[in-house]
């Protein structure tokens, strides 16, 4: 099957620095240092990631992060449970944002 995004593209994230290496260098040196153990552990962060990945819809962090919590011996409970509350914000978000359209709705509706 055809997608518009090919997983074959994700293993080329090291090329993006092709046309900027000086930012690309900046970015993954960042990158890097974020997910060092510190006051999280590097399971809780691959967590976190793959909630955000599925928050801001990313197919290629989806796949990274899927299988970087299965390598750090996430199970599926666990994994599906970050998926979950990854939902609920962005769902929460989303209606929450409700009262500014009540607020504006009442105001033009006076």
């Amino acid at each position: 099957m055809k997608t518009y995004y090919n997983p074959e593209d994700l293993k080329k994230f090291g090329q993006i620095g092709d046309f900027e290496p000086n930012l690309a260098k900046k970015f993954f040196d960042y990158y890097g240092e974020v997910f060092k153990e510190g006051a999280l552990t590097a399971r809780e962060k691959a967590l976190i990631a793959l909630a955000v990945a599925h928050a801001v819809q990313c197919p290629y962090c989806i796949d990274a992060y899927t299988t970087d919590t299965l390598e750090k011996g996430c199970d599926e409970a666990q994994v599906m449970e970050a998926v979950h509350v990854a939902a609920a914000i962005k769902g929460g978000a989303a209606l929450v944002h409700g009262v500014q359209m009540m607020n504006k709705y009442k105001e033009l509706s006076m």
